[in-house]
């Protein structure tokens, strides 16, 4: 498994404490990228639900922490961005699925 591979499993053990979803899931994770000149440098670009989310100030350590637990990984540079803001359009089909959102599947495909 790759080192990229390993952040990602490490993202998924991470949930968002208001939902029973990991944060990778819900769409939270913008970017993930393993810098091959610097060995085990990893960045991440993730945002929150929202701006005022209740644990904007405990939820960015938590991720960084996860990733540094991950052997092989040297450091960690995370960026908290609000641009693009999240929506429910960045979550996976299985996390709407986990959270009863109804337009998983498309209201044309109901209507055939």
């Amino acid at each position: 498994m790759s080192l990229k591979d390993q952040v990602v499993a490490a993202l998924k053990k991470v949930y968002d404490p208001e939902m029973p979803v990991n944060i990778y899931e819900l769409g939270l994770i913008y970017h993930v990228a393993v810098d091959d000149a610097a060995a085990g440098q990893v960045r991440i670009r993730m945002t929150l639900t929202a701006p005022n989310c209740p644990v904007a100030g405990s939820l960015p350590a938590e991720v960084e922490r996860a990733v540094r637990a991950v052997p092989g990984v040297t450091g960690v540079t995370l960026t908290l961005t609000f641009d693009p803001p999240w929506s429910k359009d960045r979550m996976s089909e299985a996390a709407k699925l986990a959270l009863g959102i109804d337009d998983l599947i498309p209201i044309a495909r109901l209507s055939r």
